[in-house]
């Protein structure tokens, strides 16, 4: 079936739409490629007709479909089992998307960093900082590759060891911009690179909004770094607000034009991220409710609070550290046991529970839920970026 849905979403002026609606009237590829025209006439007319009859006249879709799986393409169309779910909700879903590399993992959480082009040093600063700290969370980072916040969000994920996934608004074996093409290589080595675009499909302005409902689309989060009143970013934040996704934005001064449309996104409801610790916190949280397995944790801080009030050993966050042990599973036992006052990055303490606890199925999206649970706990601190310590009372010193 591959080689016949390739061919017909690379059929000259039929769009997504077309070629879906007849799909769904068909059931089969190789039937709409097949059928005669009149039947098809019944579906298309005029020139989306004319193109589909015409292309069927340039020899069998085997042979064009054999030389983009050489180019190391994937063509995944949307009844692919490997279609990204994250896209199969959207209403304008795409027929298919390109690849090189890999697909995002529907399971893992992932954040969309977008901003400004031509962005200030804050906003460098801010877009290297969240990309590695949600890579070292074991967060997929989604972006477009564009000059800017995208890339060094991306260029700083990937840097991590992070899996980073960039959308593109042309054919996914054209680097745009030429400017990036180091980080393009380095990003289908350590996730990849999509488009709904067919390969050969040059960058041109019409072509970056749409992507752009994929970017959005593909994560759970859109994070705003920078963005001018009148950006395309924007363009971005309204496409994933109707996709009903959450918006966090980093603030900006009031005189800084950089920051006026992230500030006019909180002035209207934006979630503000203040560091990348709070952003993943909230990360997870939607993650847990996604996944339908809720950790409560507004009520464990309730609950923690109400036994600090009762006990003569409460710190100075209202929770008893010693009672909140009999509240933990054994694997945040075995987690708690390593960790110590000197901090420990997630990595760290993953490679000591392989080494001390002979534990090699622990994950980096399983140790980060362990450790906000330790955290909320009053066990744990997070110190900076994905390095954790352990309370100080648990040795007695405070």
């Amino acid at each position: 079936m591959q080689p016949y849905a390739y061919w017909l979403d690379n059929v000259f002026g039929v769009g997504e739409k077309t070629a879906s609606r007849l799909l769904e009237m068909w059931q089969d590829p190789r039937a709409v490629y097949e059928a005669e025209e009149k039947q098809l006439a019944g579906v298309v007319s005029g020139t989306r007709l004319q193109a589909l009859v015409d292309s069927r006249k340039r020899g069998g879709p085997e042979k064009a479909y054999a030389r983009l799986v050489e180019k190391g393409i994937s063509f995944v169309p949307f009844y692919h089992p490997d279609y990204p779910r994250r896209l199969f909700d959207i209403p304008d879903r795409p027929f298919a998307v390109y690849v090189k590399g890999k697909l995002p993992e529907d399971e893992r959480p992932s954040v969309a960093v977008v901003g400004a082009r031509q962005c200030s040093e804050y906003g460098r600063y801010v877009a290297e900082q969240f990309g590695d700290c949600l890579a070292a969370a074991g967060i997929q980072v989604v972006s477009g590759l564009a000059r800017g916040i995208d890339c060094i969000s991306q260029q700083a994920a990937a840097s991590r060891g992070g899996d980073t996934y960039a959308v593109l608004g042309c054919g996914v074996d054209i680097c745009y911009p030429t400017s990036n093409n180091r980080l393009y290589r380095d990003i289908q080595c350590k996730g990849g690179v999509l488009s709904s675009y067919p390969p050969g499909t040059q960058p041109r302005a019409g072509l970056f909004p749409p992507r752009n409902r994929i970017i959005s689309a593909l994560a759970d989060v859109l994070l705003v770094v920078e963005a001018r009143q009148k950006s395309g970013t924007l363009i971005t934040v309204d496409m994933a607000l109707e996709q009903g996704k959450e918006v966090y934005v980093i603030p900006g001064r009031l005189t800084d034009r950089l920051s006026d449309g992230c500030n006019r996104l909180l002035k209207q409801g934006a979630g503000i991220a203040l560091s990348p610790e709070d952003l993943i916190r909230e990360v997870m949280q939607l993650e847990e409710k996604k996944c339908g397995r809720a950790m409560q944790w507004e009520q464990n801080i309730r609950n923690t609070a109400e036994a600090g009030i009762e006990s003569c050993g409460t710190d100075e966050r209202g929770g008893n550290p010693q009672g909140n042990l009999t509240r933990l599973t054994d694997r945040e036992k075995q987690v708690l046991d390593i960790l110590e006052l000197t901090p420990l990055s997630i990595e760290d303490i993953c490679a000591r529970m392989r080494d001390r606890k002979g534990i090699k199925d622990v994950s980096l999206r399983d140790m980060m839920h362990i450790l906000l649970s330790l955290v909320l706990h009053n066990l744990a601190e997070q110190i900076s970026g994905s390095y954790y310590v352990r309370r100080k009372a648990e040795f007695g010193e405070e």
